[in-house]
């Protein structure tokens, strides 16, 4: 346990401000540093606009947690004017490091495609007026999504897609636009070759490690509710699909979160 408490990883995406962890954060928490997880980015938008005062109340809790604020595309019909004026007042508080999540979900369309690209829109353009990177959700909406992110925010933008699961070449895209991947437990799943060989080929330099807590939990763990302790194994994988140690994975993906989000 020593030695894995020294890893330093950073899980850059967790929900663990929902119901799910209840009376248990503090040992939520805990663990993750047992197992060598020193950051943890709680990221708010996860259905209720109030799941972003609790992301800050959570990284307020903690010194090494920290929050985001946006919405989640599934809830982009919720999201009006007055929302919007709110959650970029939250921005202002100093353990906001950005905003999101965001972005457009094509598989779900739990809300109308366009109420989605016009939420993305705004939050793109909040991300730029607060000069805060930007925390993407993309699903099934690559083309709209890399579209939107090119004319809104092309040279003035920074910020992650989170939980990727697209082929190289959507990839590469993202790459080009200056965007940072980040990987989940999906990497672990016994039917996820595609996406390892999208991790073999994706540089170190511009990955992050997430959980996605408590959703998409890692093999050995596939099934049970997760949480940010569990980052490691996802840096397992990567580690073992790159030929490279744990600690260099490690290293590299906690410096990149630290640069991104300046922390």
């Amino acid at each position: 346990m020593n030695e894995l408490s020294s890893l330093g990883l950073i899980d850059s995406h967790a929900h663990i401000q929902g119901s799910e962890y209840a009376s248990e954060v503090e040992a939520v928490v805990k663990r993750a540093q047992e197992a060598g997880v020193e950051r943890i980015i709680v990221v708010g938008g996860a259905g209720e606009i109030s799941s972003n005062t609790e992301a800050i109340a959570l990284a307020q809790s903690f010194p090494h947690v920290y929050a985001t604020v946006g919405m989640h595309p599934h809830d982009a019909k919720d999201v009006g004017t007055d929302e919007l004026k709110r959650l970029k007042e939250l921005t202002a508080d100093p353990k906001v490091v950005a905003v999101g999540e965001t972005g457009l979900d094509y598989y779900y369309d739990h809300s109308p495609r366009q109420v989605q690209r016009r939420v993305f829109a705004e939050f793109i353009a909040m991300a730029r007026e607060t000069n805060l990177p930007i925390v993407v959700h993309e699903r099934d909406a690559a083309p709209d999504a890399t579209d939107l992110l090119r004319a809104e925010g092309v040279g003035k933008l920074h910020g992650v897609i989170h939980c990727f699961t697209g082929d190289y070449d959507a990839a590469r895209v993202y790459l080009d636009l200056g965007f940072y991947l980040s990987f989940t437990g999906i990497i672990t799943f016994k039917n996820a070759q595609p996406l390892r060989d999208v991790v073999r080929q994706v540089p170190l330099e511009r990955m992050f490690v997430e959980t996605d807590s408590p959703y998409l939990a890692p093999v050995p763990h596939r099934g049970k509710r997760n949480e940010p302790a569990y980052v490691r194994f996802v840096a397992e994988t990567i580690a073992k699909v790159k030929g490279l140690a744990l600690e260099e994975v490690a290293r590299v993906t906690t410096n990149n979160v630290r640069e991104l989000f300046r922390i």
